[in-house]
């Protein structure tokens, strides 16, 4: 398809009388196909009328731009004709007149009689030829949007914009005009942009509906792909299966939202109770202690440390707290023994839903700390057996049913568990009733690997490199391969202290993202190799620290080492960004395999525990982009497409799983609000 409007990572933001501001809306990314028809939905506030006047020309985006046909828009032009909900016909004109008006403005190089000519088919395009005389006054409100509609046609836009054009006629007016207008735009494949508040409108006209999350920030919250044929019939679509399963996403999506609102607003009205005290200091605590556990991963927080970044920006008791258990960094964060922690990608989800029946304590992640980083390593018997990928390792499992067969894994939540569990499900091996997964340390994982205890593991390095130099395992395959620039370990921090402490977390994320990319350069990766190694830090010998971070990385002793680039990403590519797709894609996994619910109000969740405002406020002081496109498909090396606003689509497609459920998870209750339904039995 051809893109026809391309609004490209726009943001709107008005000053106000205190020299403050509002930003109407962030970062909002969306491509539109020639033809297609988009209705941008959501609650009032959320900037839906704001992003149509921007496409129209009535108003400049503050950052990023809209480009139509490969010209940017700067202001109002005949190559895009708004419809309001207003009507906005000239009173003392005809229909024929307020028509004429548009063509003979616009169409001046025609000739007067083939200008007349499109005049008088557009009204018989609308059914107005027996009222083609008569003023607006005469005319009723389904009369009076006809012919705005057919002056907006009348002069041939690319683009057609609608604003709530319906909200003000009857209900059969409504459902007439509607009907006329779907046949207009299949009879000139017209591309349009349409404003509602109607949920049934907008599955009837549109081919994607566009969400909008609450104001201010207003983005896009979800993208619904509209699959009814064309062309339409009301009936048809009301009486499809699908209709009401895609009314029931916008409606709850919508309900989302309003929650998000009263708890935004709660969080107001508690603010304004504390007094306002030390309003001047930079943050408000300048001592912070942070939890990771030693991994080449944790490589930006220790840099922030020792080049100063986290001092940079006041902080300037940052106490780093080691540990070898994910577990108990998780415990310290809901304790509140930390104030933050390296996490692993899925833990702030796991966190705020409440796995295991624990009780939720709501995390919010605003960076990302490391991207890659692992593989997963076989023992030596299976590459002594021949095993040297995903089907020979299937062989070798079918081959030897009476041999217990295992795999290590840090925590069922994290990257390498989900990864391990895709990558074995993806060769026809299942993750569950095929062999068996035990959690543990690193650091166990290659010992139980050494004396046979487990046929492999997914980890972070250095522990493939340190089985590969021991000749106890071999890389069967990178995270590179399996999902090359996938999130591994994120920052996370309880909600309430993100709330207590808005400056500070700020400046802890300009300090760790100025971390992120002095890691990145890898003029600094051997002074990063030195003081990881320290006793105080990794207690590692500096040599195991640099297959894959420096030097060329080693499979197995018998081949050459390649050199990974990308193996431990931390900055390059906007790396340090959250990405919601990712975050859909891990609560997919984790309900794949029962571990967790798959949230109904997933949007909801996403909202609440990655936040964009944070990442993005410090990104902007930091002259960086704020934000990246949420909506794009994720592909992995399979094949197999992922659509972050589908994912009960995706997770009907799956074929070896356990049961799945989808919850309405209620964050703030000590367990889950139960709604539930079950999308799939245990395959």
């Amino acid at each position: 398809m051809t893109i026809l409007v391309d609004i490209d990572h726009i943001d709107k933001i008005y000053p106000l009388k205190n020299g403050g501001e509002y930003v109407a809306l962030r970062n909002v990314d969306l491509k539109i196909n020639q033809g297609e028809f988009v209705s941008l939905i959501g609650h009032s506030g959320c900037g839906k009328s704001t992003l149509l006047n921007i496409i129209a020309g009535f108003e400049q985006a503050s950052i990023g731009g809209v480009v139509l046909s490969g010209k940017l828009i700067t202001a109002p032009g005949p190559d895009r004709m708004m419809v309001f909900q207003n009507y906005s016909l000239l009173p003392w004109l005809t229909v024929r007149q307020n028509i004429a008006l548009a063509v003979n403005k616009v169409m001046t190089d025609l000739p007067a009689e083939e200008r007349k000519e499109i005049i008088e088919k557009h009204i018989d395009l609308v059914g107005l030829r027996a009222a083609a005389e008569k003023r607006p006054s005469q005319l009723s409100g389904g009369m009076k949007q006809r012919t705005a509609i057919a002056r907006a046609l009348a002069i041939r836009p690319q683009v057609l914009l609608l604003d709530e054009p319906f909200g003000a006629l009857d209900a059969l007016t409504r459902g007439n005009l509607q009907e006329q207008l779907m046949a207009i735009c299949e009879e000139y494949k017209t591309t349009c942009v349409m404003v509602t508040h109607d949920v049934d409108e907008a599955l009837l006209l549109s081919d994607r509906v566009i969400m909008l999350t609450n104001g201010p920030e207003a983005h896009i919250g979800q993208i619904l792909n509209v699959e009814f044929t064309r062309p339409r019939k009301r009936m048809e679509v009301v009486n499809d299966p699908k209709y009401y399963v895609n009314r029931g996403e916008i409606i709850t999506f919508l309900n989302q939202q309003k929650r998000d609102k009263r708890r935004k607003r709660k969080v107001e009205v508690e603010k304004m109770a504390v007094p306002a005290i030390a309003a001047v200091r930079l943050v408000e605590k300048s001592v912070v202690t942070l939890g990771y556990v030693p991994t080449t991963d944790a490589a930006p927080l220790i840099v922030a440390k020792e080049k100063g970044f986290f001092a940079k920006y006041g902080l300037t008791q940052v106490e780093l707290i080691a540990d070898s258990s994910w577990q108990t960094i998780a415990d310290g964060l809901a304790n509140q023994r930390l104030d933050c922690a390296q996490l692993l990608a899925g833990m702030p989800l796991a966190m705020t839903i409440g796995v295991d029946r624990r009780r939720p304590t709501p995390i919010v992640t605003a960076m990302v700390l490391a991207r890659n980083g692992n593989a997963i390593t076989l023992s030596k018997k299976l590459y002594d057996d021949g095993v040297r990928d995903l089907q020979g390792l299937k062989e070798a499992i079918e081959a030897t049913p009476e041999l217990p067969h295992s795999f290590g894994l840090v925590d069922n939540v994290s990257m390498g568990s989900l990864l391990t569990r895709y990558w074995l499900a993806s060769g026809g091996i299942d993750p569950d009733q095929d062999i068996s997964l035990s959690l543990m340390s690193s650091a166990e994982m290659k010992n139980q690997l050494s004396k046979g205890f487990i046929d492999g593991y997914l980890a972070s390095e250095p522990w493939n490199s340190a089985a590969v130099k021991d000749n106890t395992g071999f890389v069967v395959a990178t995270d590179l391969e399996i999902w090359d620039g996938h999130q591994n370990k994120v920052l996370g921090v309880r909600e309430n202290w993100a709330q207590e402490n808005p400056k500070t977390h700020v400046a802890l994320i300009k300090a760790l993202i100025e971390a992120c990319e002095y890691c990145d350069d890898r003029r600094n990766r051997e002074e990063i190799v030195q003081m990881l190694a320290r006793p105080d830090y990794l207690n590692l010998p500096a040599a195991q620290l640099r297959p894959g971070f420096i030097e060329p990385f080693q499979r197995s002793q018998d081949q050459a080492p390649e050199l990974l680039l990308r193996f431990n990403q931390y900055y390059v590519e906007q790396s340090t960004c959250p990405r919601r797709s990712e975050a859909v894609w891990i609560l997919t996994q984790m309900a794949r395999w029962g571990i967790t619910p798959f949230p109904k109000n997933w949007v909801e969740l996403l909202e609440r525990v990655y936040s964009r405002e944070i990442y993005g406020k410090a990104a902007r002081e930091l002259g960086l982009q704020d934000g990246v496109d949420d909506h794009t498909l994720v592909k992995l090396f399979d094949g197999v497409l992922f659509n972050p606003d589908d994912p009960l689509s995706y997770l009907d497609s799956v074929t070896i799983h356990r049961e799945i459920c989808i919850e309405e998870i209620a964050i703030d209750e000590p367990v889950l609000k139960r709604t539930s339904r079950s999308l799939k039995t245990a395959a």
